[in-house]
């Protein structure tokens, strides 16, 4: 599998500071297709719903707004309440399909999917790569450089000051306050954190011993979802935390060491970053799990990524729900959807070898 970096053109207007769950009241009239003609009318109409990540909430919003503009009779919401609460509400049949940043696990596979056909197991779908930003609030710092035995030694609370010497001797020329760091973690269940454990244990596992988790499991201060770190960073001071990079915003970001150079977050260091990633073998047909390498030393990588994926059916207990659902990944997936994500989150467009590969999975789904 090859991730490639497509044009970064905007080819959607997202609907931009709107709360997920108002999105269904969100019917504009259909828009003009990608050549500048008119798109053919859709007859299309209902209602879907979906739930997960936060990471990829604004691309979500993207999404749905591209969607309903082309189809203004069907209504999508999206709850960003975090990966572990919207695999929870796909499993239990709440919602239609569910958003993760990180793939249904075995356990999770061994049980009953309401949503699905009698013995049918839901796919992941790789539809959304975004680098994940170490973020922090000190004043008169913008950006700082750190190793990834640095970061797990802030979270494992073995480096406690602003400036400590681990942080100070890859910032020479930076000033660093004497102050306590305060290190902020997501409170629920998130993909987020499962990935930026599973970086630090893969990078650092000297330092960082705690192994990979969804739930945070060790000290610090919790905050709840993308949007609750995000805010218990800003409003704090001395604060450092972890977020999808879309939610960065002002805040001061941390350049990661890869191999002898140090590489700032960007959606072309993402992408780079799972280039040549290969598939998590022995899982079941139209699966499409990514196995990342965090360690990797090339050059211009950004390793700390997360790969969200939307999970589906592929033989729904429900007609209506399968077409919505159907239609509704293949924009997603679409160079058109995936420009507008670009374009509204940050994220990196999938490959067109990607693409195809999940459209040929999306077209079973019944």
């Amino acid at each position: 599998m090859k991730f490639t970096k497509l044009g970064r053109a905007a080819v959607v207007a997202a609907a931009g500071a709107l709360l997920l769950s108002a999105c269904a009241a969100n019917e504009p009239a259909a828009g003009p297709a990608t050549d500048g003609s008119e798109a053919p009318e859709s007859t299309l109409s209902g209602d879907l719903a979906g739930a997960g990540s936060s990471a990829m909430g604004a691309a979500q919003e993207a999404w749905i707004a591209g969607f309903q503009g082309q189809s203004p009779d069907v209504n999508i919401t999206y709850d960003p309440s975090g990966s572990g609460a919207g695999r929870e509400q796909f499993i239990a049949g709440g919602v239609g399909y569910g958003g993760s940043d990180a793939i249904l696990g075995d356990d999770e596979l061994a049980g009953e999917f309401a949503a699905c056909a009698p013995d049918t197991l839901p796919v992941d779908l790789p539809v959304y790569i975004s680098p994940i930003a170490v973020i922090f609030n000190v004043e008169g710092v913008e950006s700082l450089n750190m190793d990834a035995a640095t970061i797990a030694g802030i979270f494992s609370d073995q480096i406690t000051n602003w400036n400590d010497p681990a942080i100070a001797e890859l910032n020479p020329d930076v000033t660093l306050p004497d102050a306590r760091i305060t290190a902020v973690h997501r409170s629920d269940d998130s993909g987020t954190t499962e990935n930026f454990t599973e970086y630090l244990a893969a990078t650092a596992p000297d330092v960082w011993t705690e192994g990979v988790f969804e739930t945070w499991a060790y000290g610090g201060e919790g905050a709840q979802g993308t949007s609750g770190v995000v805010d218990a960073v800003t409003n704090g001071s001395n604060t450092i935390g972890y977020a999808d990079a879309s939610r960065a915003g002002g805040l001061g970001t941390v350049a990661l060491q890869v191999g002898e150079e140090f590489v700032p977050f960007s959606a072309e260091a993402a992408a780079a970053a799972v280039d040549a990633s290969p598939r998590i073998e022995g899982r079941h047909e139209g699966d499409i799990a990514v196995e990342l390498d965090r360690t990797t030393t090339e050059a211009g990588v950004y390793p700390l990524v997360l790969i969200s994926y939307m999970i589906a059916c592929t033989d729904y207990e429900d007609d209506a729900t399968a077409e919505l659902v159907k239609s509704y990944l293949a924009y997603v997936v679409s160079a058109e959807g995936q420009e507008a994500a670009a374009a509204n989150a940050g994220s990196s467009p999938i490959s067109d070898s990607l693409r195809e590969e999940i459209m040929a999975v999306v077209d079973t789904i019944q």
